[in-house]
């Protein structure tokens, strides 16, 4: 990959930029560290007005494990993106798998939710991610994400 030169934090105008997820889906904030081509933090703030709390759980509100998966995802795209120059255009990637999912603690409104992703091997039109979620420095959830790139 080449060296993309970033300027952090990166704001929700500019992942919008490079992810074609909006709300209710888009659960990624912010990022606020990146190394070319190798890692990724970034964050997602819960709030207790997202959508999925109104049925997961109703009086005992918890966001759903693969929805933390998927943010770990979307950090993954946002590490690709970025280390790709940040255009997205004519591109999307498609989570094609998810291996060794763990689940530790649950993410609550109010938590922030902390995504370190990083690369653990590109083949062809592949990435091979290693996700870390993590809230208030405790471990949440970690996940093997592989991610394939088409072009429109």
């Amino acid at each position: 990959m080449t060296q993309a030169t970033v300027t952090l934090p990166i704001g929700i105008a500019e992942i919008q930029r490079m992810l074609p997820h909006r709300y209710p889906f888009l659960l990624v904030d912010r990022v606020v560290e990146f190394e070319s081509g190798r890692r990724v933090l970034a964050y997602k703030n819960v709030s207790a007005n997202e959508a999925f709390f109104q049925g997961h759980f109703p009086g005992r509100p918890v966001m759903p494990g693969v929805l933390v998966v998927e943010a770990l995802a979307q950090a993954g795209g946002l590490l690709t993106q970025l280390s790709s120059g940040g255009s997205a255009e004519g591109r999307l990637s498609y989570l094609v798998k998810v291996d060794n999912a763990r689940f530790s603690r649950m993410v609550v409104p109010g938590d922030r939710l902390d995504l370190e992703v990083t690369i653990k091997r590109e083949i062809r039109n592949m990435t091979q991610f290693c996700g870390l979620a993590t809230v208030e420095g405790q471990k949440v959830a970690c996940a093997d994400i592989l991610c394939a790139e088409v072009r429109d």
